[in-house]
């Protein structure tokens, strides 16, 4: 059986954090969302072809051609020029049925199961928000229409981009003319097929998680770290306190005084305290210090990230290699508790989130003492000077 994952896009509504790497390599709970997809997949399939593109060479030195007892493949999208021509990338790998997904959304492994036992079918949420993406139009349970974030109400049911199709979507989408945003997308591609033959509409029930923004990467490490397992394998010295489902990876300190609430993970070679405070739905990656002092909530800290004394990060996503000096705080609340704004591609968006704290880009510093606005962002490698408040992005 052969699966198919979209990998290709450039994904700007991410940046910063895809400024230095694909969408799909960006890591929730310690892990890169294509690595969590290739596991859901493990035993399913016994072969994944790739469709990849920008920063292409990242995607394919992690996972070289094999993982997980899953043979893959690299199929090369030139052109990103949507959904629909990144899957005619991948066909003269597929013959058959094979399943199609996105490469940076997450599906739980049950999802996958009941996917692959259908014969043509697409996976659906029920959304309470369908203006915000596209939506399958149902009658009996089958596909009846597509609507591309309708302003009117067609649908609640949110297309999730997993797929159990067959080689005919290949006819299909050589008929397909450009959207008006010049691509050509695989949902009408769908559609389509459905005019001819029954597809099946199934409904994922809350095992899709979308990223397609910064904040969903905090929603999808949330998301996941209910799900997952988690052990100790490093070293905790005495006066410390782990409470509920925390891991610690091989070769972690965590220092005396070090207050730790799960659901957390933190990943190997890191140096976790003293006296500080680790609070839930929070990964720290591989290679990090977290300094005396320091409280950390609901947040990512990606690999080689370090957090030093007496600095406040909160629901905030902290790249590659960031240095994060003395006192920095990212405020995450609004004084009148309003959801957090931000502007992603000059657009000012509503992120759904109460708190929300800083974005910061690989390799980026700040200054002592810095302090955040909540829902601004920082691009990699910029810096900011010894109390500076950043009130607008840095880019």
């Amino acid at each position: 059986m052969y699966a198919v994952i979209l990998a290709a896009g450039r994904s700007t509504r991410t940046y910063p954090l895809t400024l230095t790497r694909p969408k799909a390599l960006l890591p929730v709970a310690n892990r890169p969302i294509l690595e969590w997809n290739l596991l859901s997949l493990s035993g399913l399939v016994d072969r994944a072809v790739i469709v990849v593109g920008y920063m292409k060479d990242m995607i394919m030195e992690r996972f070289g051609s094999s993982f997980e007892g899953i043979k893959i493949e690299y199929a090369e999208q030139g052109e990103q020029l949507g959904t629909a021509h990144a899957l005619l990338s991948a066909e003269n790998f597929v013959s058959g049925r094979f399943l199609v997904m996105m490469g940076d959304d997450l599906y739980e492994r049950s999802l996958l199961e009941e996917c692959l036992r259908q014969e043509l079918c697409v996976a659906a949420e029920k959304v309470e928000n369908p203006s915000a993406f596209g939506v399958w139009v149902e009658k009996d349970g089958m596909v009846s229409g597509f609507a591309e974030k309708p302003k009117q109400f067609v649908s609640d049911l949110a297309n999730t981009g997993l797929y159990n199709l067959d080689n005919r979507i290949f006819d299909e989408i050589r008929k397909l003319e450009k959207t008006e945003r010049g691509e050509y997308e695989l949902n009408e591609a769908v559609n389509s097929l459905a005019s001819s033959g029954d597809v099946l509409i199934m409904h994922s029930r809350g095992r899709w998680r979308p990223v397609g923004y910064p904040w969903d990467v905090l929603n999808a490490n949330e998301w996941l770290l209910e799900r997952i397992e988690f052990g100790v394998e490093g070293e905790i010295e005495d006066g410390t306190v782990l409470k509920g489902n925390v891991s610690v990876g091989k070769g972690t300190l965590v220092k005396s005084g070090a207050y730790i609430e799960g659901p957390a993970v933190i990943g190997e070679n890191s140096v976790i305290g003293p006296n500080c405070y680790i609070r839930g739905s929070t990964s720290i990656g591989s290679g990090c210090r977290v300094g005396n002092g320091v409280e950390i909530k609901n947040s990512v800290i990606m690999d080689g990230a370090k957090v030093n004394h007496l600095s406040y990060i909160g629901d905030s996503v902290i790249g590659c290699g960031v240095n994060i000096g003395g006192g920095t705080l990212t405020a995450n609340l609004r004084h009148d508790g309003k959801n957090i704004m931000c502007f992603v591609k000059g657009e000012k968006l509503d992120t759904g989130r109460r708190k929300f704290g800083a974005v910061i880009g690989d390799g980026a510093k700040t200054g002592i003492s810095t302090v955040f606005y909540p829902g601004r962002k920082m691009w990699p490698g910029k810096t900011t000077l010894p109390g500076e408040i950043v009130k607008n992005d840095i880019e």
